[in-house]
């Protein structure tokens, strides 16, 4: 039960990053980007400093899988997301988001061989449906309607990324103590993006400012979408897969829609209603059709088991 109700969380954190993001834009996206990054790294250092500084010795070692984790997850794919809502409204961002978890999907079967179910794929094709009804409020077809432009290509990027990111995370987290890597991932976001942030105050001039504007925004970003979410996120994968995990993402324009009836007094109607119910049943049948991750065989009693270099320092 915690991993789905992690997944909920991580849902509505999501839901509040498209929405405080779009409100942002004002603000070039590489500084978004690197604000919200800036604010996860100071919140994260007190808890996780000395740990990450104890597991120095496996960073280095595992630098490879460190890097993939922190340009897909952590770098790049919210600032995809950010210079996409610069060009393209966020209801199309919500219909690009619902490729995720078909990516994440095929990815799976292809990289990790998961043995995926033809209830799975059905579930999943289920839920693509509810979520593009709610987005469209019931006219499924004038998705085909929408105007498309390059803040849509560059969303492409940003679903890309996170699928790379959810099959890393099945396949290397474990190597990594939990809240030191997230540190040792936000610090090393924060330098790679640094010298784009300064290029793009180059060009286009330093952004206007206003603390009492954009810091509430920025702060929630950097708390919520850019520190929980992501833990939550990595625990839910662990235990339930990245296939299963990433079909949750599909409630992400269902809970956008109730962020926007209960803040921006958007219409509730009973197609949206009707397309957020379409959505639970097809996470359900995914989620219930997937087979968890089968345990580690412990050792028999007696047999040696030496701790490797990695387990030491997690240790």
């Amino acid at each position: 039960m915690l991993p789905y109700l992690l997944m909920i969380m991580v849902v509505i954190f999501y839901a509040g990053n498209i929405l405080v993001g779009e409100a942002l834009n004002d603000l070039p996206p590489l500084t978004i980007a690197f604000a919200r990054l800036a604010v996860a790294f100071l919140c994260l250092a007190p808890l996780a400093a000395r740990t990450a500084w104890r597991s120095r010795a496996l960073f280095l070692h595992e630098w490879k899988p460190l890097l993939l984790l922190t340009l897909t997850g952590v770098a790049f794919f919210n600032t995809f997301i950010y210079a996409a809502l610069q060009f393209t409204s966020s209801t199309n961002v919500s219909v690009l988001e619902t490729l995720i978890p078909a990516l994440t999907l095929a990815l799976s079967a292809l990289v990790l061989r998961e043995r995926l179910r033809i209830l799975q794929w059905s579930g999943l094709a289920l839920s693509i449906l509810g979520a593009l009804w709610v987005i469209t409020d019931g006219q499924i077809f004038a998705v085909t309607q929408l105007q498309w432009n390059i803040g849509d290509g560059i969303m492409l990027g940003a679903v890309a990324s996170w699928a790379v990111y959810s099959i890393a995370v099945t396949r290397y987290l474990s190597l990594f103590p939990t809240f030191g890597v997230l540190l040792v991932m936000t610090g090393l976001a924060a330098m790679i993006l640094a010298p784009l942030v300064a290029l793009e105050w180059m060009v286009l001039g330093p952004p206007a400012f206003s603390p009492t504007e954009h810091l509430p925004g920025l702060l929630y970003l950097g708390v919520f979408p850019g520190l929980l979410a992501l833990l939550f996120y990595n625990r839910a994968v662990q235990q339930l897969g990245a296939a299963r995990a990433s079909s949750f993402l599909n409630f992400l324009p269902v809970a956008t829609m109730a962020g926007a009836v209960l803040w921006l007094d958007a219409e509730l109607t009973p197609a949206k209603v009707t397309g957020a119910l379409v959505v639970v049943l097809g996470v359900s049948i995914t989620t219930r059709a997937g087979r968890r991750p089968s345990p580690r065989p412990s050792p028999a009693p007696g047999s040696a088991h030496p701790s490797s270099p990695n387990e030491t320092l997690r240790n």
